[in-house]
């Protein structure tokens, strides 16, 4: 018994006679023929009764199909997987991410994809979200990592959510479990410099109507949280953005929660390669 003689036996079945599924299967009737006899002589039962009005299963053939579609549907797949790793071979994936989901999210995706795949050329550029956007308009990247939404020319999936945190040095006294509006409206603040996220939070205090005073702007994360550690200033940060928080510094949700959605982009009218469809499937997942 061989794949051939199957697909022909499911052939047959689907067409309904010898003559039809040897146009489909492009075979001369006589081989169609040939197939179903060998295959019947090996497994010793009759599989088909032939006609006037065509080719019908036996009860036995009936049930033959059902293994035999399965055996073809198993097959195809062996076959996707084939083709899909010779087209990953010396292949390459070029991802562009944002600071805090390359430090926090990509190390462990990337070697996940790797240890599947490690014919698979990767390399990671960091950029601001706008940097990831020009690379992949640009064509310099396959794949990047967002705070969504984004425009249209993007196809995006979302992989997280991430919580944005008050940031406050710790005092002498017993730290409390939440902090409230009024007790924020009294703090000076150090922002991200021209982010989305410090927009971000500019409109979420605008829309419930808090001040917010700024002492400083800086233009990295972790300079933020080193000087809050010095008790320079409060911030308000994405978690991810604020992490590692030193033990000097305490972490409180604020009041109203707000978070920002991250999640993995490609070009809209680019079809993906192998390389970003493996890669898209860890990342969702």
């Amino acid at each position: 018994m061989n794949i051939s003689q199957l697909k022909v036996l499911v052939t047959i079945d689907q067409c309904g006679s010898f003559s039809d599924a040897a146009l489909v299967l492009e075979m001369s009737q006589s081989a169609v023929s040939r197939a179903i006899a060998s295959l019947e002589n090996e497994l010793q039962v009759p599989l088909l009764v032939r006609g006037r009005l065509g080719a019908k299963l036996t009860p036995i053939g009936e049930r033959v199909v059902k293994h035999a579609n399965k055996i073809l549907d198993l097959r195809e797949s062996i076959e996707y997987e084939v083709n899909l790793e010779k087209s990953l071979y010396n292949s390459r994936l070029r991802i562009a991410s944002f600071r805090s989901a390359a430090t926090h999210l990509l190390p462990s995706k990337i070697a996940q994809f790797q240890r599947s795949y490690p014919r698979v050329e990767v390399s990671l550029d960091e950029f601001d979200p706008a940097g990831v956007e020009q690379a992949l308009r640009g064509g310099d990247a396959d794949l990047g990592l967002l705070p969504l939404p984004r425009s249209e020319d993007f196809t995006t999936w979302e992989i997280m959510r991430d919580e944005y945190v008050v940031l406050l040095p710790k005092g002498n006294d017993s730290t409390p479990q939440s902090i409230t509006w009024g007790e924020l409206s009294s703090c000076s603040f150090i922002l991200l410099n021209y982010a989305e996220c410090t927009t971000a939070v500019r409109e979420h205090w605008s829309r419930w109507q808090q001040p917010l005073k700024v002492a400083y702007n800086v233009k990295e994360d972790s300079t933020i949280v080193s000087m809050v550690a010095q008790g320079l200033g409060a911030a308000i940060l994405p978690k991810l953005a604020a992490m590692p928080i030193p033990e000097t510094v305490q972490s409180y949700s604020v009041p109203v929660p707000l978070e920002r959605v991250i999640g993995v982009a490609i070009l809209a009218n680019i079809p993906p390669s192998p390389a970003v469809t493996r890669f898209l499937d860890v990342m969702k997942a």
